[in-house]
């Protein structure tokens, strides 16, 4: 199973969460969790981050279900779980 599958299948078996900054950015794009989960089950990890010491993030670029483009961060905690960190249109 690749990265994005293990994401997609993530958001199948909804074992994620969205964090505080995720949630404030998204209602200031007016992206709903519905987005969320279309940009991830539909789109491409569009860029990498293994430097980071809270552990890899990745960026999925991808469509919301009205066309519109957007972007989602997010990272794997030590749990398994996924975490959307933040999400923003483009």
């Amino acid at each position: 199973m690749n990265l994005l599958q293990r994401m997609q299948r993530a958001i199948s078996e909804e074992t994620y969460r969205v964090s505080s900054h995720a949630n404030e950015e998204m209602a200031e794009d007016s992206l709903l969790i519905a987005d969320l989960e279309h940009i991830i089950n539909t789109g491409k990890i569009v860029q990498k981050f293994t430097q980071d010491p809270r552990g890899k993030r990745y960026v999925v670029l991808g469509y919301t279900p009205e066309h519109r483009q957007a972007y989602v961060v997010c990272r794997f905690l030590l749990s398994g779980e996924l975490l959307i960190i933040t999400a923003y249109a483009a």
